[in-house]
């Protein structure tokens, strides 16, 4: 840990695992934490983790937030309703993201409360209360303090942020610390998580110069993506292919950042001809309010995008797209025989509207469910994506007959090559960068740096 006055770092999440980022940094008594994620798995282990934080909330003097995913987001709530009352520095957009993803979040925790207390009922077992709820979240809205992208600020006299573009989804920062220290400087980098040059929609990750340290993550340490590409080519044919037979593709999609971008490469094959222009909906709430979010900041999008807006053209919106939003327009697509094109969450199959699509549609043969990302073990998605003969939806059997067309390019995550040749452009542009912790899949990804740079 150092001497008294020296600064630490603690990981206290998102170490060897792919949820619960958090990690805290002390500087002169002063404690900054940098993300206050949800740890998802199992539900008993989650929520022991989720409720109980490794230091007292009110000790915390600021949270420093890098981007708008639950894992990185999602424990906000808790820790004010803990007693954090200090200030949480983001992007602009990362705060207003936040506002919509820990609404819908809270009211997840409220649902879930309620089907674990009918068990607990049952059992004569004790009721739980929700993590937190909507009134939690408001008033974590309240401490939110917004910067926008290159404009350094002072969290103490000892430290300076300076957030930078992460091409990762909107408003995702990559983030810069200057910690003072007896007369000296030192500059640590907060890669995480780290975007991809490319991507539709939003700029390319900056490089950030002059880093003596650096935390990067390396959750696809170990693998290579498809080009992105490829994936609007394996999309294009899978939506043909069941066009020809009559059927629906079944895309189940993240409601932030996948959605939008399938959104964007449907509107670019039915402009170039290359897919027929089918009814195409977007049956999402919370992927609908992050879309409006979306509309709101231009300002991170790559040139293409904002010369689209200039010239009145919206990334977001064509002939043939509807936006679901009543329960009723949903429950009505199922009743409608003709091809179509349904996105729905949750991206995961573990809840949400995609679960209906799913069982109204799963064994027909005429119909593709085209996997869009990656699928955790023990979901449902993941059962579909290894092609299980009969999965289970609302406790009931279903044989899996539709085709299942798995795209593997649509990661907004830097995989090995692109995480090493970022640290290569970064090692070009300062005289020493002694230090990268990989906290994931760390020995794959930081053998594959040493050999290229140390």
């Amino acid at each position: 840990m150092g001497t008294e006055n020296r600064p630490t770092l603690q990981f206290l999440g998102g170490v060897r695992e792919v949820t619960g980022s958090m990690h805290l940094i002390e500087i002169r008594g002063k404690k900054f934490l940098i993300d206050c994620g949800f740890f998802q798995g199992r539900r008993e282990e989650s929520r022991k983790r989720n409720e109980n934080f490794p230091f007292n909330p009110e000790s915390i003097d600021a949270l420093i937030v890098s981007h708008a995913h639950i894992d990185h987001t999602g424990n906000i709530p808790n820790l004010v309703k803990q007693g954090f009352k200090g200030n949480i520095y983001s992007t602009i957009a990362t705060r207003n993201l936040c506002s919509v993803m820990l609404k819908d979040s809270a009211h997840i925790q409220e649902q879930d409360a309620k089907y674990i207390n009918k068990e607990h009922h049952l059992k004569y077992m004790l009721p739980v209360q929700p993590l937190y709820n909507i009134e939690d979240v408001e008033k974590s809205m309240e401490l939110f303090i917004s910067i926008p992208y290159g404009r350094s600020f002072n969290v103490s006299q000892d430290l300076t942020i300076t957030f930078f573009d992460a091409g990762h989804i909107l408003g995702a920062a990559l983030t810069v610390l200057d910690i003072k220290q007896d007369g000296r400087q030192t500059r640590l980098g907060y890669i995480v998580d780290l975007g991809r040059k490319g991507l539709p929609i939003l700029s390319d990750p900056v490089v950030v110069n002059g880093l003596d340290t650096v935390i990067m993550e390396s959750t696809y340490g170990d693998r290579l993506h498809g080009k992105i590409e490829d994936g609007e080519s394996e999309l294009r044919d899978v939506i043909n292919r069941t066009y020809k037979r009559g059927g629906k593709v079944i895309i189940p999609a993240f409601s932030l950042e996948r959605t939008q971008e399938v959104l964007y490469f449907l509107r670019r094959l039915i402009d170039k001809k290359q897919i027929p222009a089918l009814p195409v909906y977007v049956d999402s709430p919370l992927a609908i309010n992050v879309t409006e979010v979306f509309r709101l900041h231009s300002e991170c999008f790559d040139r293409e995008s904002q010369y689209m807006l200039v010239h009145g053209e919206d990334p977001f919106s064509f002939e043939g797209l509807h936006y679901v939003r009543r329960v009723e327009d949903s429950k009505a697509i199922q009743f409608d025989p003709q091809p179509m094109i349904i996105i729905s969450a949750s991206g995961m199959c573990e809840a949400g509207r995609i679960l209906h699509h799913l069982k109204n549609n799963i064994e027909d043969s005429r119909n593709s469910i085209a996997i869009i990302s990656f699928m955790a073990q023990h979901t449902l998605g993941r059962r579909i994506v290894e092609r299980e003969k009969k999965v289970k939806i609302f406790g009931k059997e279903y044989e899996l007959k539709a085709e299942v067309a798995t795209i593997n390019a649509f990661s907004s995550h830097a995989d090995q090559k692109e995480l090493i040749e970022y640290v290569a452009d970064a090692h070009r542009s300062v005289t020493l960068l002694p230090s990268i912790i990989c906290l994931l899949k760390i020995r794959k990804i930081s053998h594959h740096i040493k050999q290229v740079y140390f």
